[in-house]
C-alpha cells in the first residue's frame, strides 16, 4: 500500500512537470494585441506566429518521437525544459518579429519532446493497475497546463506591472522548480540504448493500433483545431467585435475551453471509451454551433458556452482517443505511437489557424471564422457517423 501511495505521488508530481511545461506554450495568448502594437502585424501574421509553435512539435515528433523509447524519459524532459528556458528568454528579449518566431518555435520543440515522452512517463510512474487514473492525469496535465498559461499571464498583463516580461519570469520560476523535481523521479524505461539509435520515423503504426488509430485521430485533429482558433484568434475577435480589452478576460475565455476539456475527461471513466468518441464528436459540433452563434451575433456569453462545450466535448474525445491508443500500443512503441497521435492533433492545431488568417484578410474574423466552422463541423460530423457505426473497443 505504501509502495502505491509512493507510485502515486511520483505519478502526479510528474504530471505537474508536464502542465507547467504545456503551460509555457500557451503563455502569450493574451499577449499577441500587446505585441502587435509593439510591432504592428496582422491578424495572419498572429496566425503564422501561433502556427509556427505547432510546426515545432511535429518536426520533433517526426524526427525524434521516439527519442525516450531509447534514451529514457528524464533525459528527453530534461530537454523539453531547456528549450522552454529558451522559449521564455526570447520573449524576454523580443524587440522584433524573429524574436517572437524564435520564442514559438523553441516552445514548439519543447512541447515536442513533452508530449509522448511525458504521457507515457506519468504512465509508467503509476502503480499496476491503475493504467485508467494515469491516463487522466497525463491528459488532466496536458490540457490543465494550456489553461493555466492563457489565465495565469491575462492576470499577470492586466494587473501587474510589465505585461510583456512578468509572465515569462514567473514562468522560468516554475521551469526551474519543474528541473528539480524532475531529477528526484525515478527513470522508468529499463533498456535504455545510446542516442545514436534514434532515427528519425516517418508516421506508421503497429499492425495491432491501425484499427482504432483513425477514429481516434480524427476526433483529436477537430478538437485541437478548435483549440487552435480560440488560442489564436479569440483574444482580436473579443476586442474588435465585442469590446472586450481586458487581458485577463481573454485569458479566462481561452483557458476555460482547457479547463472543460478537463472536466470531460472526468466522465470518459463512466460512460466508456466507445461511447466517448462520438460524444465528444457531438459536444464539438454543439461547440462549433455556438461559437458560429457567437460569431454572427456577436455575443460574448455564446464565446463562453462554445468554449465550454466545445472543450467538453474535446476532453471527451481525447481522453477517449488516449486511452485506445494507449491500450493498442506495444510498450516498447507506445511513446512513438502517442507521437504520432499528437502529429496529427498539432496538424490540426495549426493548418486550420492559418486558414482562418489568410481569409481574415478578405472576409474579416467572423466570415474566416464561420468558413472554418462549416469545414470542421462537416469533417466531426463525418467521424461522428463513422463512429456509431464501427464504435472503437478497447482491451
Amino acid at each position: 500500500m505504501d509502495g502505491d501511495r509512493r507510485r502515486w505521488r511520483q505519478c502526479v508530481l510528474g504530471g505537474a512537470v508536464f502542465a507547467v511545461c504545456m503551460a509555457g506554450t500557451t503563455l502569450p495568448t493574451p499577449l499577441y494585441g500587446l505585441y502587435q502594437e509593439k510591432f504592428g502585424f496582422s491578424e495572419l501574421m498572429v496566425t503564422v506566429v501561433y502556427a509556427v509553435y505547432a510546426f515545432g512539435v511535429i518536426g520533433v515528433l517526426l524526427l525524434a518521437g521516439n527519442a525516450s523509447d531509447a534514451v529514457g524519459r528524464k533525459p528527453v524532459l530534461l530537454a523539453g525544459l531547456g528549450f522552454a528556458v529558451a522559449s521564455a528568454v526570447c520573449f524576454l528579449c523580443a524587440t522584433a518579429m524573429g524574436w517572437l518566431y524564435a520564442g514559438r518555435l523553441l516552445s514548439g520543440l519543447s512541447a515536442g519532446l513533452f508530449t509522448g515522452a511525458a504521457t507515457a512517463y506519468v504512465m509508467e510512474l503509476a502503480p499496476r493497475g491503475g493504467a485508467s487514473r494515469a491516463t487522466l492525469v497525463a491528459t488532466a496535465a496536458n490540457m490543465g497546463g494550456l489553461g493555466c498559461g492563457p489565465l495565469l499571464a491575462g492576470i499577470l498583463a492586466q494587473y501587474a506591472p510589465w505585461p510583456l516580461y512578468l509572465p515569462f519570469v514567473v514562468h522560468l520560476v516554475l521551469v526551474a522548480a519543474s528541473a528539480a523535481v524532475l531529477l528526484r523521479l525515478p527513470e522508468t524505461v529499463r533498456e535504455r540504448r545510446p542516442l545514436s539509435t534514434v532515427r528519425p520515423q516517418r508516421p506508421g503504426l503497429p499492425a495491432e493500433v491501425r484499427s482504432v488509430f483513425g477514429p481516434a485521430a480524427i476526433a483529436s485533429f477537430v478538437g485541437f483545431a478548435l483549440f487552435g482558433v480560440f488560442t489564436s484568434v479569440s483574444p482580436a475577435f473579443l476586442a474588435e467585435s465585442l469590446d472586450v480589452h481586458n487581458r485577463a478576460v481573454s485569458g479566462l475565455v481561452v483557458a476555460l475551453a482547457f479547463f472543460a476539456s478537463t472536466a470531460g475527461q472526468l466522465v470518459v471513466g463512466r460512460v466508456g471509451v466507445g461511447r466517448s468518441l462520438p460524444l465528444g464528436c457531438a459536444g464539438l459540433l454543439a461547440g462549433l454551433a455556438l461559437l458560429a452563434g457567437a460569431l454572427w451575433w456577436d455575443q460574448l456569453w455564446l464565446v463562453v458556452l462554445s468554449a465550454l462545450v466545445g472543450g467538453a466535448g474535446q476532453g471527451l474525445a481525447f481522453r477517449g482517443a488516449m486511452s485506445a491508443v494507449t491500450a493498442a500500443s506495444p510498450a516498447d512503441r507506445r511513446a512513438a505511437v502517442i507521437s504520432t497521435l499528437f502529429v496529427v492533433a498539432y496538424t490540426g492545431i495549426s493548418v486550420p489557424v492559418i486558414g482562418v488568417g489568410v481569409l481574415s484578410g478578405p472576409m474579416g474574423l467572423e466570415g474566416a471564422g464561420l468558413v472554418f466552422i462549416a469545414c470542421m463541423a462537416v469533417l466531426v460530423g463525418a467521424a461522428a457517423a463513422y463512429l456509431l457505426r464501427r464504435p472503437v473497443r478497447v482491451r
